[in-house]
């Protein structure tokens, strides 16, 4: 097993470990506001949500309920879900991994912020899938992913962690078969702290 791959397996783990110091350590200046707003632009007025690693719920979460969405969180870490719990009660939050998502509901969109990135290129394509089978008929998708296809690794806390990412064009790829079409992306967006965002919707001519 290589070094990347081994890393892939321990994500789990790390934010176990350095959820609640991530949370602390987590920018509250809410720079992906624009991005938000584009997001909740496309869907109807008091939509539903699901916030795929939604960490402790500060401040992605956040925003979105408070302006009037119907928000379910989904996050590995029991510690951080315990803290978004506290935080935000009138929200859903559930122990479940994006990978095996089976809510038997759909949503009007799905968000994944600086979550996403963390599957395995392989684990991306499949969990794309799961994705669009959780939307609604017209509902709309934003990731962050990374630039180019790569694998690398960042840092969470005191531990290495692994990133990954698909070529734009084989997202593009995946979502038109998928029904879905890229309604925006943009690499490394310096208004963003140099996030790439991906936003897409359903069944859009």
């Amino acid at each position: 097993m290589s070094e990347l791959s081994a890393l892939a397996r321990r994500t789990r783990d790390v934010y176990a470990r350095n959820g609640l110091r991530y949370d602390q350590e987590r920018s509250r200046a809410l720079f992906e506001r624009a991005w938000l707003d584009r997001f909740l632009a496309l869907m109807p007025p008091r939509p539903t949500v699901l916030d795929v690693g939604c960490g402790a719920g500060a401040p992605i979460s956040e925003y979105l309920i408070a302006r009037g969405c119907g928000l379910t969180g989904i996050d590995t870490s029991v510690p951080m879900l315990r803290l978004a719990r506290e935080r935000f009660p009138q929200a859903n939050w559930l122990e479940t991994d994006m990978r095996c998502l089976d809510l038997l509901r759909r949503f009007d969109g799905i968000i994944g912020w600086h979550s996403f990135f963390h599957l395995t290129p392989d684990e991306q394509k499949e969990t794309l899938v799961c994705f669009a089978a959780h939307l609604n008929e017209v509902g709309t998708l934003m990731l962050t992913v990374g630039p180019r296809a790569s694998e690398t690794i960042g840092h969470v806390g005191g531990d290495r962690v692994y990133h990954a990412s698909l070529a734009p064009d084989d997202y593009g790829a995946i979502l038109a078969g998928l029904d879905m079409r890229i309604v925006r992306f943009v690499v490394e967006d310096p208004e963003c702290d140099y996030a790439t965002v991906l936003l897409a919707r359903k069944n859009q001519a």
